[in-house]
């Protein structure tokens, strides 16, 4: 078989599945069996609040975009600016992934443990990459918060030499529309 012939089967067979998930008009997804997915999903859009470090706040603006054909989250701290941090939140089967790329170097990847029917959704380390000792400084818990459509809060754990070494809470808004005048 030719690389021409394989690249054609792949196409047809992806188009084959956009129109079989979409007959009925509505694209099914993956995502619509993930509820603690569906709730990263639905903050799409531009967030403003505070982040909160120790006796430090600042105001934060925050993006959430819904990517790669509805299966991704990507989460934009700080956009466009030195601080800029991107966390991309995924499936892998059941489970939900985050991976954090953090302004420290490192990326840890924490794994969440929904429990049914609650509004927060707790993340916990796997592992991370460019860490070269776990004693490393490094996020090692997230928790969002879901309060209501429009209320975020997370709440991300350092750890350094091996213990919880501070916290860092985010609360955040749905960034409303300007009003036409």
């Amino acid at each position: 078989m030719t690389s021409k012939t394989l690249a054609s089967l792949v196409i047809a067979s992806c188009l084959a599945w956009t129109t079989i998930a979409g007959a009925d008009g509505k694209a099914e997804s993956a995502k619509s069996e993930k509820p603690p997915f569906d709730k990263f999903a639905q903050l799409a859009g531009e967030w403003v609040g505070k982040g909160i470090h120790g006796d430090s706040a600042e105001e934060l603006h925050v993006v959430y975009k819904v990517t790669s054909g509805g299966s991704t989250v990507v989460e934009t701290i700080a956009p466009g600016t030195d601080h800029e941090m991107i966390t991309v939140i995924h499936q892998d089967g059941d489970d939900l992934l985050l991976t954090h790329y953090c302004m420290l170097g490192n990326q840890p990847h924490l794994k969440a443990l929904p429990k049914k029917g609650e509004n927060t959704i707790p993340f916990e380390f796997i592992k991370a990459t460019n860490l070269k000792s776990e004693k490393d400084m490094h996020m090692r818990t997230v928790t969002y918060t879901f309060v209501d459509k429009d209320t975020l809060k997370s709440e991300w754990t350092h750890f350094n030499d091996g213990k919880e070494a501070g916290k860092a809470v985010i609360e955040l808004k749905r960034k409303q529309p300007a009003e036409k005048k």
